[in-house]
C-alpha cells in the first residue's frame, strides 16, 4: 500500500505511523495536522485510542488488585497477592506486544486493525 507523505515535515507515512505508536504525542500531532493522508490518520487515531484504553485498563486493574491484596492480607493470605501482581505484569507485557506488533505492521504499510480500537479508529479516520 502506498502510504504517501505525512504532514509531519514530509516524512513517509509509514514512519509517521510507526512513531505515533511509540510516542503518543506524535499521534496527537498527526491527528491534528494530517487531514489528507488517511493511512497516517488511521494509525494515529488507533495508536492514541490504544494508549488511552491501556491507561484505563491499567488504572482499573491497579485499583482492583490493591483491594484484593488488602483483602488477602486481612485473611492472612498475603502471599497470594504476588500472584495477582504477576497478572498485572502479564497485562503490561501483552500491551507492549500489541504496541510493537501494530507499529511493525504500520511500518510495513498495512492497515492493520487492533481489536476493539481498530474499528473505532477506522470510523473516526474518515
Amino acid at each position: 500500500m502506498d502510504t504517501g507523505k505525512s504532514a509531519l515535515g514530509g516524512i513517509d507515512g509509514n514512519i509517521a505511523a510507526l512513531i505515533g505508536y511509540i510516542f503518543w504525542p506524535i499521534a496527537v500531532v498527526c491527528i491534528i495536522m494530517d487531514k489528507e493522508n488517511k493511512f497516517v490518520r488511521f494509525h494515529a487515531i488507533q495508536a492514541l485510542a490504544y494508549h488511552i484504553a491501556a491507561v484505563v485498563v491499567f488504572v482499573c486493574l491497579v485499583i482492583v488488585l490493591t483491594i484484593l491484596s488488602v483483602m488477602l492480607a486481612f485473611a492472612r493470605l498475603g502471599e497470594l497477592s504476588g500472584i495477582l501482581w504477576l497478572l498485572y505484569m502479564v497485562v503490561v507485557l501483552a500491551y507492549l506486544a500489541g504496541l510493537i506488533y501494530a507499529a511493525v505492521k504500520a511500518y510495513g504499510g498495512a492497515m492493520f486493525k487492533l481489536p476493539v480500537v481498530g474499528n473505532m479508529a477506522e470510523k473516526w479516520a474518515k
